[in-house]
């Protein structure tokens, strides 16, 4: 398994437990060298968002991974955290919706829950 699968794999699980919504992972991995993976979710409510963005950091923390940048704050409507690997979006619904970035990277591959778990 690479270290950005379980990267992958700790990020998911956390977002999880702290019932975010809809979280989405799409492999870029062959269309851009920034990243590898993209993980988008969103939450039902700014509180909400800061709780996914606090545990997320701090699994991945504890498993040793240091995050590049947090952009966006506890105000913010849309969160992003650079782990090199991977990079987490953490969106309202609402910025999630007008944003888009599933159709933005739709030439990545969506990797279902299974997949990510499986590995």
């Amino acid at each position: 398994m690479t270290d950005s699968l379980k990267m992958v794999q700790i990020a998911y699980k956390a977002l999880d437990e702290k019932k975010a919504e809809d979280i989405t992972v799409i492999d870029i991995s062959h269309l851009t060298s920034i990243t590898d993976y993209f993980i988008i979710t969103n939450g039902t409510s700014q509180p909400h968002m800061a709780s996914l963005v606090d545990e997320v950091s701090k699994q991945l923390d504890k498993a040793g991974y240091s995050s590049k940048t947090v952009e966006g704050g506890r105000a913010s409507t849309w969160t992003l955290l650079d782990y090199y690997d991977i990079v987490i979006h953490v969106f309202t619904r609402e910025d999630r919706d007008f944003y888009n970035l599933e159709r933005i990277w739709r030439d990545g591959r969506i990797v279902s829950k299974d997949e990510i778990f499986q590995a």
